[in-house]
């Protein structure tokens, strides 16, 4: 599935014009298949591995979406690239035409049903209407500031002292920190982060149980 989603890519994003470009988020997400009312996400990393229990009932939309990037792969090489005391962030693929593939493709919002205390799985977003593929691990209990529209979408069952060691030592993003720039990480994938940030931890791969 995943070869077949970039060979797509590669038609209606590297030779088609505007129109086609246009279609390519409905062309994706008719692809999609519902999750499963619970499933368990194991995030095999390089610390160790994570397992994530995953309940549609909480986010149905962003479960989905969680669910199919599994699928193709989309997860597996992620670098977890922003690690602060709050939150342990990971989602931009490492090439960079697989990350802008799917960028175009936004989730309907949630409502927020669970509170983002230590050890939830939430989508990253910078407004209503604007989550895509970055998600974060709460850190710490993160519900004063995230309840209002974060909605989590899965726990960490076992593994969360493997999420405590991701490598932190470059910070937020600036100018809050020294770590990575999105715009950077969006255009060049892995290849800078390689080359600017070689401590960070990564996901193996993440499998469906």
């Amino acid at each position: 599935m995943r070869g077949t989603l970039l060979l797509l890519c590669a038609v209606l994003i590297g030779c088609a014009g505007d129109e086609a470009k246009k279609e390519l988020p409905k062309k994706l997400e008719s692809k999609n298949e519902t999750a499963p009312d619970v499933f368990t996400a194991l995030f095999d990393t390089s610390k160790g591995p994570v397992t994530v229990e995953v309940h549609r009932d909480w986010a149905p939309h962003g479960v989905d979406h969680f669910y199919n990037l599994i699928k193709t792969g989309y997860y597996d090489g992620n670098r977890i690239y922003r690690v602060t005391h709050s939150y342990a962030q990971f989602g931009v693929n490492g090439d960079p035409a697989t990350t802008r593939l799917w960028s175009m493709v936004t989730i309907p919002p949630d409502p927020v049903k669970q509170s983002n205390v230590k050890g939830m799985l939430t989508y990253a977003q910078t407004g209503t209407g604007t989550r895509t593929t970055q998600l974060f691990f709460n850190l710490r209990d993160n519900h004063a500031n995230l309840d209002k529209t974060f909605a989590p979408i899965g726990k960490v069952v076992s593994g969360m002292d493997v999420v405590e060691r991701f490598y932190g030592g470059y910070g937020d993003w600036p100018p809050a920190g020294a770590g990575p720039e999105q715009a950077k990480l969006q255009a060049e994938g892995n290849a800078y982060l390689e080359t600017r940030f070689p401590r960070l931890d990564y996901i193996k791969k993440v499998s469906i149980q």
